[in-house]
């Protein structure tokens, strides 16, 4: 909460220098369930004024890299629970944020798809964003560059 600046510290200050867009990718996917998966990720890209046309074709794009590709057009309410939590991380890569904040994006995925998940969540690290997840899943942590370890004392 702090990181994104949705709360402030009782104590100190929180810094973001650079930092003007944010996006959060929630372990328990959201979506509108009567919208298409498309839809999910062509509505940030209108809104970085794109032309629909290209919008949708760049929607897709992000869509194939998550292994979406056959549920394109099928609505939220009719996705699986790893199929939805891949079209949510695909709709937040969208919005090209400086911070990208995800909870276990991995949780629900089996290996060949936690992997995808693992690969671009790596490309949209070295690219253009910051990236700070919260994973036990040891193959997406060992990509991050930065690792902090929490746990009970």
């Amino acid at each position: 909460m702090l990181l994104a600046g949705a709360a402030m510290p009782t104590q100190g200050t929180v810094t973001s220098a650079g930092i003007r867009t944010t996006a959060w990718v929630f372990q328990n996917p959201v979506g509108t369930p009567r919208r298409s998966a498309v839809d999910h990720v062509t509505l940030p890209l209108l809104a970085q004024s794109r032309a629909p046309n290209e919008a949708d074709a760049s929607a897709q794009q992000l869509l194939d890299r998550f292994g979406l590709h056959d549920v394109a057009h099928r609505e939220f309410r009719q996705l699986s629970g790893g199929q939805a939590q891949r079209l949510m991380l695909a709709r937040a890569v969208a919005t090209q944020p400086d911070l990208l904040l995800i909870d276990e994006p991995t949780a629900q995925l089996d290996s060949s798809n936690a992997q995808t998940v693992i690969d671009v969540v790596h490309e949209v690290a070295q690219a253009h964003s910051i990236v700070v997840v919260a994973t036990h899943d040891a193959r997406l942590a060992a990509q991050c560059h930065t690792r902090v370890q929490l746990g009970l004392a």
